[in-house]
């Protein structure tokens, strides 16, 4: 049956939205074109969502063009405001945005390991008010949706972050906590892997692929697995725990409550640090996230330019992985490439991605050597790309999210 007059307004309405949502501020004409509604259609819908408001004028297109054919309509910003969370074991990083995703306020707090449960928390909920203030007095007023990624497992029926060993306690009251002090805020909690591939997806190396894996490389490890368009969390949310995965050259097997012995082993921050040392190339203890990822720049811009690094032992050509930069990266390559053989054996998705600060750090470079090595041990054609968010696809992941899930219930109506 044909739908009624009402529905189908509802439908075009949804549509331009959805556009708006997607591209950006439009003219009339562009709404016309892009949705194949008729002038008059179209007029209507503008007016109605203006009246609603759920959109504005927000400019003109172009400087030769003046008048109501011109005019910008884009979603109105300020009609709710938003926090994004990037949870991580040392502290909590928080960003505040308008309605369409612009960034008002950051704020990071770092968070002492030894802190009870209550002060963490506290600490936390206090960065999130710091940043609401920062914001403006409407963020302040209320935030409408609030995204968190944490590391860890999140249950699928019940949206909680799960009790993951080694993990600090407060990261699993953090989500109650918010809710209790922003009662009318809508708050969701997703793993930082599985936010980082839906922002390399929406806006990184991903954005032409409906099916792929990312490899979370930073602190530690993980895995986000996107099919069809889909992210795919599991039965129990542990999609990607490849942190687990028994593999050649760790010397044990890793248990239900210890990853040690698995793909960690091989590919976590304190890896490659002992892998950088056995190369002769200068790395501390203890190395996180960020300290692995510019021990692996330094080799890599040592082995674009030729350059010898300090404490480096021997010379080659440039890119021959003839010095200890190049044959650091090869060794590190070889490990990698362990970890994306099994996913692709598995689920062949066509294009695995090096993410996080390790990932973006190797850049092309990384990617292409362990590209390399994946097409000799699988008969599967898969692209290896290096990710360009690097560990700020969390953050940004978190914010997608949370814009996502406001924008969505606000035009229901």
């Amino acid at each position: 049956m044909p739908a009624s007059p009402s529905t189908a307004r509802a439908i075009n309405d949804r549509l331009a939205l959805r556009l708006l949502q997607q591209e950006g501020p439009l003219t009339a004409g562009q709404l016309k074109q892009l949705t194949g509604l008729s002038r008059p259609t179209v007029s209507d819908l503008v007016e109605r969502l203006s009246v609603s408001g759920h959109i504005r004028v927000v400019g003109e297109s172009g400087e030769q063009r003046r008048g109501p054919n011109a005019r910008l309509y884009g979603i109105a910003a300020d009609r709710a405001h938003l926090a994004a969370l990037d949870v991580r074991t040392g502290g909590v990083l928080v960003l505040v945005s308008d309605l369409v995703g612009r960034v008002l306020a950051e704020v990071a707090v770092p968070i002492d390991a030894g802190s009870g449960t209550g002060s963490a928390v506290e600490q936390a909920v206090a960065a999130v008010e710091e940043a609401a203030r920062k914001a403006g007095p409407d963020a302040w007023a209320g935030l409408h949706t609030v995204g968190i990624g944490a590391p860890g497992l999140v249950d699928p029926a019940t949206g909680d972050l799960r009790d993951s060993s080694g993990l600090p306690a407060w990261h699993r009251s953090l989500v109650a906590a918010l809710q209790r002090r922003l009662p009318k805020a809508r708050v969701t909690v997703e793993n930082e892997t599985n936010l980082a591939a839906l922002a390399e997806q929406r806006e990184g190396a991903a954005r032409d692929r409906d099916t792929f894996v990312l490899l979370w490389l930073g602190h530690g490890v993980g895995a986000a697995v996107v099919l069809d368009g889909r992210l795919r969390r599991g039965a129990s949310g542990g999609t990607g725990e490849i942190g687990f995965l028994p593999v050649p050259g760790t010397g044990s097997l890793p248990s239900a409550t210890d990853c040690d012995g698995g793909f960690h082993a091989l590919a976590g921050a304190a890896a490659i640090g002992a892998l950088a040392r056995e190369h002769g190339l200068p790395a501390g203890e203890p190395l996180d996230g960020p300290e692995a990822a510019r021990v692996v720049a330094a080799a890599v811009e040592a082995v674009e330019s030729g350059s010898v690094l300090d404490g480096e032992p021997g010379r080659g050509a440039a890119g021959t992985g003839t010095t200890a930069a190049g044959r650091f990266l090869d060794a590190l390559a070889d490990r990698l490439a362990i970890g994306a053989a099994a996913v692709t054996a598995v689920l062949d998705p066509g294009c695995v991605v090096l993410g996080g600060e390790v990932g973006q750090a190797g850049g092309e470079v990384l990617a292409a050597r362990v590209g390399a090595r994946l097409r000799r041990m699988s008969p599967l054609a898969t692209e290896v790309r290096a990710g360009t968010l690097g560990g700020a696809a969390v953050l940004r992941g978190a914010l997608l999210t949370a814009r996502d899930r406001a924008q969505d219930e606000l035009f229901a109506s």
